[in-house]
Parts: C-alpha cells; structure tokens; sequence
C-alpha cells in the first residue's frame, strides 16, 4: 500500500508538471523532445567528472596536485563491499529495487514537507544524488526535484546499479573540498580506501549525509555518534551481526589529516606549461598557430588550445617528470642563499644521459604561478654564446685545433668595435686561451671568417625561440641579440657537447590517464650539431675555463667539468653554463629591470651558484 500510494503520488506530480508547462509556456514541441534531450543529457559520453591531475617526480612520488576540488578517482572493483552496504544502508535501502526514485520515500517527504514552507525533506535516492551532483546542482525547489526524477530515471535506463555506485561514491561530497570515498580515504587517513579497517570506512562514510555537521577535522565526536548509528544500521539490515559491530565501535580512531601537496613550484610551473607544449605538438595546436593568418585567428587558436589543456587536467591524469627533489631543493637554496635582496636568478639543471630537465629554479623565494625566469626571461647571453656560435662552428669549419693562434686585440669591423674585459690588449694566444679568457677582439675575428650566416646556421637546431634575422651581425659573437635566451634554452644548448648530439630536454616522461594508458610522450630524434672531433676539442676549452680561465671560482671536482662565464654590457647579467659528467647546469643572475651590478661582480654570485648546485 506504502508504494502503490508512492507511485500515485509521483505520477499526479508528473502530470501537473506537464499540463502547467504546456499551458503556462506553450512550449508543448518542446515537452515532446524532452525525453530525446534528457537521453543525450544523461549519456555515459558526456559524464565528465573534475578530477584531480598528479605530478610525479622521478621515483613516482606525488610532489604538486593540479586542479581543484581534490577528487582521486577509484574504480567499482577497487571500493571494499562493506563501503558499499554501508552507504545503500544508509542513504538508499531499496538501491537495488527501485528504477531511480523511491516512491515511498517521496511520500513521505512529501508529507512532511506539508508541514512546512519550504523544502525539508527530499526523500532522494542514491541515483537522484547522483543526478543533483552530476547535471543539476543542489538547489531545493519542487520543480528541480521533479526534474530529478526525469534524470534519475534516465540513468537507470542507462547504467548498471554497480556503474551507479560507483559514480555515486566518486562524487559525493566528504567536506573540506574533498570529492569521492578514496579522496576522502587519502584526505582523512592518508591511506587508500583498500587499506582502511571497518570502523574508518563507516567513520568516512558517516560524512556525505551533512559534510558541515559531520566534518570529522571540526565535529570529530558527532562524526563518531553517526560512525556507531550506521553501523547499527548494518546490523538492522542483516550485514552485520551485533558483536561485529560493538568490535568495530570500539576501534579508535586516529586523524591523519593530508595536506595538500604542492612543492617544488617553480618546477610544477614548468611541468604545467610544457604539458600544453606537449599537448599542442600532438594534437596540432602548434602547427596551426604557425599557420595562423592574423592575429585574431592566433587568439582563437590559442584560446582552443587554453581550454584542450584544462579538459586534460581536470581529467585527472597523472604527470610522471624527470624531477629530482634532493637537487631541486640544492637549487632553490643555492639560489636563495646567494642572491641578496633586490637581485634576481634562476637556474636550470639537465640530466646528461636521458637530457631530461632534473632541477629548475625560477627567482629568489618563488612562489608558484609567478614569472618564471627559468623559462620565461629572455635576456643577452653575453659570452656563454661563444662556444656555440663561433667556437664550434670555427673548429668544425677549418679543422682547428685548440692551440692553433689568433688575435685577441680589439677588432673594428665598420663601425662596430667591441672591447676586451678591463681594455686588455693580450696579442695572439691560442684558440684555449682565447676563449678561457673570454676575448672579444678574437671572437669577432673568427665569426668573420667563419660567416654570419653559417655561424646562425649552427646554432638553428636549438630551441631559440627568439632569435631573429635582426640579430644576424657581427656583435652577435659577443652576445649581443635583440631579445636573448632564456637560461633553459641555453642550458638546453649547452647539452650539445656531452656527445656531439642535441636533443631537446623535458621535464614530462609521459603522461597518462586514470586506467594507466599513456596519452603524451615526447618524441625527439637526436640531431648531430657536432662532429666528435669538434665536440672533444670544445670539451677541452671549456674544461680550461673552469680551471684557469673566468670560471675558476665555479670550479668543482668531478671526472669532467666544463665551463663558460659570461657578463653582458654595464654587468647587467652574469652567467655560467657548464657541465660534468652527469649534469649540465645554467645560472643566471640579474635583475628584471636591468642595471648595473658592477658592485658585486668580485662577489661572482653567479659562480657560487652553480658550484653548489653541482658539488
């Protein structure tokens, strides 16, 4: 009798639902297509639900979540039974019964409600919840829980009572932003919902009910109240039986409350940017924005590409990186230590045999989403650029050797005539003092012979996003470019003389989604920049630098080390690139309006930088 009265009730509902909106709207076409609209609202294709994106450094440990409100998802055959009988005894009895509503339950709310104004009751199903969650908010009114029903119903018609649960058990709210039973099970316990013993799983499932009332970090004891009322409730339905139940009661409960995880900023900021690198190159973004006609097409092809990226970050993927925490943290406090207040830095470290991004530093105290002069400052290179510009390619033109002689003195070519460091006049020396001492009069020499063209040309391998035809003139040799580089693509380059070959280096491994299915990978192709020859014979000057030349003070004891300084005009920035036999590492210092920093060159801020880093 309950039901059949249930059932009368829904109905009458319904019909008064449809004759006030054909009479009141009208509208009786689209009262037809409803049904059509409601099955397309509903499909299993368009259930997208906002998960949280994981970074993962180089061992596979969690360093930065991405994207909010936190929700882990866990698949139905993952969640332990006993969670599942609890919530259907507690929020839905007749789960397995029903087709999307509960009309004896309806009526009874309905009842109750008559009582009152306004909405007290609601008498929703598991799949009604799913429906408020998922399509239509949480609004109290009689005409959105009409609709309820509608979707409710539909959902029925197209999941399985097991895909329902677990959906259900994904997006229920547990407080505190926390999304879905195993977030809740991570957030609460710090452990995954198939670690928990009974008495945390009744304990974590007491909160959807009323997450405020129930918020276990605010209102632990009347949290535990509602703990041992739902297991009570397992005994009533049969499963559980009551000494179970007392056993669990009497289970303590400890907090382990999580916090959100988010280190590393600078490299995190990195890792989110190249994803939309990575996601633009493999999904055509990229070549579309290099074919854009105007600037307005530009915008919108950006802008598809804006919201491409965070459709795969709120799909909850995971972002395994080549990150190593112990040098990451050298990094950022090397950078801290020796930067004083109103100086700025950054570095970028790269692992010599996989040329994966290892350590990035992004500014003095980084905080995260601020610029990013790792990647985002484009400054002069000074003469960190003479080994690939004019070095390299001299040596690989004529065959040079290191020893071979050439003039240091201040050299005009028209109108342009640099000076050495400090106005020396050394005469000739050979190609390894030449370049250990930085000459300026030797270097545009040997660009001259070598040629603009087929020097630029050695270096287009590279990732220089900003080099220009502008910059193809002779003061080029000494650093000069009308915007620069940044410190990653220099550090990038500079990994050209580990063995001849340049690859372009990341911080992404791969990028996969919940099921463990890898969706983005880079795909890069080693390109020979140098010949052994040239290779070994720049390894040697560049290993003379750093024991006699201007990177001494960066000198560092390892199998190999090489090095290159490089101070641009009025000592606006200082750099030292180098490498070992493990890592290649850049540093630059600065500030982000330039001036002059001639007051603390004999500190070599710079040169402590990249020796701590690489000790």
């Amino acid at each position: 009798m309950r039901v059949f009265a249930g059932y009368v009730t829904v109905i009458s509902f319904m019909l008064i639902f449809f004759t006030t909106l054909f009479f009141a709207t009208d509208e009786w076409n689209k009262v037809q297509s409803f049904q059509q609209e409601l099955e397309h609202a509903v499909s299993t294709d368009t259930i997208e639900l906002n998960r949280t994106s994981l970074l993962l450094d180089q061992d596979g440990k969690v360093f930065s979540e991405v994207n909010r409100p936190f929700r882990l998802y866990v698949p139905d055959e993952k969640i332990p039974p006993f969670l599942k009988d609890i919530l259907v005894a507690s929020e839905d009895q007749h789960f397995y019964e029903h087709v999307g509503f509960d009309a004896g339950a309806i009526l009874r709310a309905v009842v109750k409600n008559l009582v009152f104004t306004h909405i007290q009751q609601g008498g929703s199903t598991i799949t009604q919840q799913l429906a408020r969650n998922l399509y239509l908010g949480q609004e109290k009114t009689y005409n959105r829980k009409l609709t309820e029903l509608f979707y409710a119903h539909e959902i029925e018609q197209s999941l399985s009572k097991d895909e329902i649960l677990e959906l259900y058990m994904n997006v229920i709210y547990f407080s505190n932003g926390v999304y879905g039973i195993e977030t809740a099970s991570q957030y609460y316990f710090q452990k995954s919902v198939t670690e928990l013993n009974q008495a945390e799983m009744a304990f974590i499932a007491s909160i959807p009910n009323n997450p405020g009332k129930y918020d276990p970090v605010e209102h632990f004891d009347q949290t535990k109240v509602r703990q041992e009322r739902l297991l009570d409730i397992l005994v009533n339905t049969s499963k559980l039986s009551k000494d179970e139940a007392e056993k669990w009661k009497k289970v303590p409960i400890t907090l382990n409350v999580r916090k959100k995880t988010d280190l590393y900023p600078d490299y995190a900021f990195y890792v989110e940017n190249e994803l939309k690198d990575l996601i633009a190159l493999n999904e055509g973004y990229k070549v579309e924005l290099e074919n854009a006609s105007s600037a307005e097409e530009k915008k919108r092809i950006a802008g598809e590409l804006e919201e491409r990226f965070q459709d795969v970050i709120s799909s909850g993927v995971r972002i395994q990186t080549a990150l190593q925490p112990v040098l990451q943290q050298r990094s950022v406090q090397a950078l801290n230590v020796q930067l004083l207040e109103d100086l700025q830095g950054a570095t970028v470290t790269i692992d010599n045999k996989t040329r994966n991004i290892v350590a990035i530093s992004g500014g003095r105290n980084y905080q995260k989403y601020n610029f990013n002069h790792a990647f985002q400052a484009f400054r002069q290179p000074g003469s960190v650029i003479k080994p690939l510009l004019v070095y390299g390619p001299y040596i690989e033109k004529y065959k040079a050797d290191i020893n071979d002689k050439v003039n240091a003195n201040p050299y005009c070519i028209g109108d342009y005539c640099p000076i050495n460091y400090g106005g020396v006049r050394p005469g000739t020396v050979t190609l390894k003092q030449s370049l250990a001492q930085s000459y300026n009069g030797s270097a545009v020499r040997l660009m001259e012979k070598v040629g603009i063209e087929e020097a630029f040309e050695s270096i287009s391998p590279f990732s220089f996003e900003r080099v220009v035809n502008e910059d193809k003139t002779y003061a080029s040799s000494v650093g000069g470019f009308t915007y620069g580089m940044s410190p990653l693509e220099l550090t990038d380059a500079y990994t050209s003389f580990i063995d001849g070959n340049y690859q372009a280096s990341h911080a992404i491994v791969h990028v996969k989604d919940n099921n463990g299915n890898i969706l983005y990978q880079w795909k890069n192709d080693p390109k020979k920049v140098w010949s052994p020859d040239t290779t070994a014979k720049i390894r040697k000057m560049l290993n003379e630098v750093a024991t006699s030349g201007t990177g001494r003070a960066a000198y560092v004891s390892k199998p190999y080390v090489g090095i290159k300084t490089g101070t641009t005009n009025n000592y606006h920035d200082y750099w030292v690139m180098g490498l070992t036999d493990t890592l290649t590492t850049g540093v630059w210092v600065g500030h982000d309006i330039p001036r002059d920093m001639s007051r603390i060159e004999h500190q070599r801020p710079s040169h402590k930088i990249w020796k701590a880093i690489m000790e």
